[in-house]
């Protein structure tokens, strides 16, 4: 185990990149490394409690290592790299069930262009094995990645070529959140991978395995394996269903907005919520590019406002209403009558001083409309 002490307890600041955070350490705000690529926006809150690791003098700019952050007061692990020593240990005590006769043989292996990060033996039998760490996660529900994952999805390909091939391979998702009782594909943010996955699952020996962590980082407790409800992905995991578009404006002011007329819009932040029952990707690229024909109201709005978060939630249920109300009901303001012409809500654009992205309310929103409200469908 890499750090079994000099954990620090700080307060997150912000964080400009994937590899730095800011964080509050004893009244002093510190540049810290941040060993994990994920986008975390689920966990990385303005004065969320932050674990790190001094690292002694070094060339390194950064005198600090993120370690783990908490969440609802449970601490969750961010180190991707301590992740593979966890599942290599976990192994070597035969604590995975389903995978006690196997044992370690070697770590980070080549074959071809593809690197995988555990080989594991069974007398003359290999085991090519992949390791994820999985951070995003709902009451009891897990799904990776949080963000979108090219490699992620190139390593499930070529894992199951290799499957094809005569190799026994599979892939290990550690789900640093003991709550956890079912795991997904997150279908939401990288359909590619979600496809891939669900195609390429029957051939992997593959599981999800949730961990409890105390606040030294020295070694998880193992708690379950987590089911998979394909039923649920394969009902879900549409090219249609809803969408935030989260934008900035950077200065107020009055934008013509075809026959409404002119519009004063505050400087700040907007949510826009949208729906598409089908081609739902191609819905979202056209909100994003600037040039195009103006049809839509928000099309107005974003000759001067910038796209700074694009969230679908895609499912076979229309949500667009429900969505719309969750998110006024937390907004500072809204555009009366805004992109609702056929419906009966007020509206579908509103207003934030602050970026939603980093509001916990708002974030709790979108993991209900994710994650949580499928607890009834994997109830049935």
């Amino acid at each position: 185990m890499k750090f079994t002490q000099d954990i620090q307890i700080g307060y997150f600041v912000k964080r400009p990149n994937r590899f730095i955070a800011y964080v509050e350490i004893n009244g002093t705000v510190e540049v810290c490394h941040m060993p994990n690529p994920g986008r975390m926006w689920e966990l990385l809150f303005p004065g969320a409690a932050v674990y790190v690791r001094h690292v002694g003098k070094t060339e390194r700019k950064t005198a600090y290592d993120v370690v783990g952050i908490e969440r609802d007061g449970v601490p969750i692990l961010l180190d991707t790299q301590y992740n593979n020593d966890i599942a290599a240990k976990l192994i070597q005590e035969h604590r995975i069930p389903g995978w006690e006769e196997w044992s370690l043989l070697r770590r980070e292996v080549t074959v071809g262009d593809s690197r995988f990060d555990l080989l594991l033996h069974k007398g003359k039998e290999l085991f090519y094995l992949e390791v994820k760490s999985c951070t995003l996660f709902g009451k009891s529900g897990a799904m990776f990645p949080d963000a979108v994952t090219e490699r992620g999805r190139k390593h499930i390909a070529e894992l199951a070529a290799m499957h094809d091939d005569g190799y026994h391979t599979g892939v290990l998702f550690l789900v640093h959140w003991d709550r956890a009782r079912w795991f997904l594909p997150d279908y939401h943010t990288d359909t590619d991978f979600a496809a891939t996955f669900m195609e390429c699952a029957p051939k992997l020996d593959w599981k999800a395995f949730s961990l409890r962590w105390t606040a030294e980082f020295s070694q998880p407790e193992p708690v379950r394996l987590l089911s998979y409800p394909e039923e649920v992905l394969r009902r879900e995991n549409h090219d249609c269903g809803d969408y935030m578009l989260v934008m900035y404006l950077p200065e107020g002011r009055d934008i013509e907005v075809g026959s409404k007329g002119s519009i004063s819009f505050l400087q700040g932040y907007y949510v826009y919520v949208g729906s598409a029952k089908k081609n739902l990707a191609s819905r979202l690229a056209r909100h994003t590019r600037k040039r195009k024909k103006m049809h839509w109201h928000i099309d107005y709005l974003r000759r001067y406002a910038g796209v700074t978060a694009v969230l679908p939630v895609r499912t076979a249920d229309d949500l667009e209403h429900k969505l719309a109300a969750a998110v006024g009901a937390i907004s500072h303001w809204q555009i009366q009558d805004f992109g609702c012409t056929d419906c009966s809500c007020p509206s579908h654009l509103f207003g934030f001083h602050d970026n939603p992205i980093h509001r916990r309310d708002f974030m709790q929103l979108v993991e209900d409309f994710r994650m949580n409200r499928l607890e009834s469908l994997i109830g049935r």
